[in-house]
């Protein structure tokens, strides 16, 4: 990874620890008390807020399963609000477009610092242009959020968890009820080590399976809808029929056969992009002609990958966020598709977490540079508008990581000399393909060895680059201010990137 000119503090954030490539061992906190089993739990959020102890300054948490259907967060802040608590820590899995309507309790200070593995949308075009908030906006993977909450690092307060169905006593699970979403597995982490939590549930039940068990929860909050379903369910997958995709697609299908790695008890992820979902159709359709038997299939579990446990390619599904309702269903139904926890998922301080396991990762990408390293949380114009999500997680776990990307989108390249954002290191990254080429990592020459012998021309990112920046031209280049709007961690805590406000965009 190229050396990033990085602060040695930050404002609001503190001492700046950069990314070295090892990491290092953090300690452990033990999980907090059970709470008080009693007959009901069930009470009134502002009830539940007072009897938390909720005061200024402190750190509540959401979790994004409900997606771009989210009621909850909004709703909470409202109450909080109303209640006059200010100067708060928001800790959030992900952000999306549904949580533009925050935007007001940044302005009156209710909210004044963000954690989070994504931003979106107006809300992230305000922060960035405006800078409301007191402190930059803390990006974290999957794991290191994870991983910060266990190790103390991230302490939550207050955690305030929807599920769409609970009982009295605080068991619940995102399986079953009008608004049921799959896995619940991002705020687990949460309930285990905050001081306390509040269910969120529009379906109270006489008793409920437990995703997670109510003696980590305090309180019940039972109201009318934790979101709108139509929304919940869809996720952000779509498979694609344009020719490019397809045509990118089986590039990188051939590609990952030729690396040896579809064999038996294949580990393996993929994204939830579309040339991603029509590389996981490639896939089934050589391991079911080769009778090839994968061990486990993992991450934001798609339609696609249940399909793959349908059809007997995968033995079984490990689902920390379900996509789609499908997936749901078979997550209800099927003994083999199975919750996981985010702490199972992808905490780099739990030697078996799952992505250490994987064989084969799939990513998507705005942007890769020439040392391979990924921009997934900026576009190339640096405006803030995705995520890190997973993908830090599962490329360091991989065997093998493929990113699979159009040259260009809008005539703007994929390849640059440097990602404007750096979210994951290009030692990692394994391979690029796209549809005028593949490269592969200078670090993986047994890759390219096996490409090449499976007569699959490997091109130097260097030449690829070129050959698309021929067409497109050179990319813009960004004006900045001077104010860090954003801190980009890596899994362990250091310090991979910085995010600046933005300025404007010159030829």
């Amino acid at each position: 990874m190229g050396k990033r000119e990085l602060p040695d503090y930050i404002e609001g954030y503190g001492p700046v620890i950069p990314y070295k490539g090892k990491i290092p061992k953090y300690h452990k906190l033990s999980k907090r008390i059970l709470s008080t089993r009693q007959a009901s739990k069930v009470t009134t959020l502002l009830n539940a807020i007072e009897s938390a102890g909720l005061k200024d300054g402190m750190t509540i948490s959401f979790h994004h399963h409900l997606r771009n259907g989210d009621h909850v967060m909004l709703y909470v802040l409202s109450v909080l609000k109303e209640k006059g608590i200010r100067d708060l820590t928001l800790s959030a899995s992900s952000i999306s477009k549904a949580h533009d309507s925050i935007l007001p309790f940044i302005v009156d200070g209710t909210i004044t610092k963000i954690y989070t593995s994504g931003l979106r949308s107006q809300l992230a075009e305000i922060i960035q242009k405006e800078s409301p908030l007191k402190a930059p906006v803390v990006f974290m993977t999957h794991g290191g959020r994870a991983r910060a909450i266990e190790a103390g690092d991230l302490e939550i307060d207050l955690a305030f968890v929807a599920a769409s169905c609970a009982d009295n006593h605080g068991n619940i699970n995102g399986k079953y009820g009008e608004s049921s979403f799959g896995a619940i597995g991002y705020p687990m982490p949460d309930v285990l080590y905050a001081h306390s939590s509040i269910i969120i549930t529009d379906n109270l039940v006489e008793r409920a399976e437990a995703s997670i068990s109510g003696d980590y929860i305090d309180y019940v909050v039972l109201v009318d809808s934790i979101g709108d379903p139509s929304l919940i369910a869809t996720g952000s997958t779509r498979m694609s029929y344009k020719p490019m995709d397809l045509l990118i697609a089986k590039k990188a299908s051939k590609a990952i056969i030729a690396s040896g790695m579809i064999k038996n008890d294949l580990a393996f992820q993929a994204g939830s992009g579309a040339i991603s979902l029509a590389v996981c159709r490639y896939l089934k359709e050589y391991m079911q002609k080769n009778n090839i038997v994968g061990k486990f299939a993992l991450g934001g579990i798609t339609s696609d990958l249940v399909n793959f446990l349908n059809a007997g390619v995968f033995k079984r599904l490990y689902d920390v966020q379900t996509f789609g309702l499908d997936a749901v269903e078979s997550l209800r139904k099927n003994e083999n598709h199975m919750e996981i926890s985010a702490h199972d998922y992808a905490n780099p301080n739990n030697l078996e977490c799952l992505v250490k396991q994987l064989d084969i990762m799939i990513l998507s990408a705005t942007e890769i540079d020439t040392e391979f390293n990924i921009n997934s949380l900026t576009g190339s114009n640096g405006v803030m508008m995705g995520a890190l999500g997973g993908a830090p997680d599962t490329a360091t776990g991989a065997k093998v990581t493929v990113v699979v990307a159009p040259s260009m989108r809008k005539r703007i390249p994929i390849i640059v000399d440097h990602v404007v954002t750096i979210c994951t290191p290009g030692e990692f990254v394994d391979m690029l393909v796209t549809e005028r080429g593949i490269s592969v990592n200078p670090r993986r020459d047994d890759l390219k060895r096996l490409l090449e012998s499976a007569d699959i021309e490997v091109m130097d990112i260097h030449e690829l680059k070129d050959k698309i920046h021929r067409i497109t031209g050179a990319p813009n280049t960004i004006r900045y201010g001077d104010q860090i709007v954003g801190v980009v961690e890596y899994r362990d805590g250091t310090v991979l990137d910085v995010i600046y406000n933005k300025k404007q965009t010159e030829v």
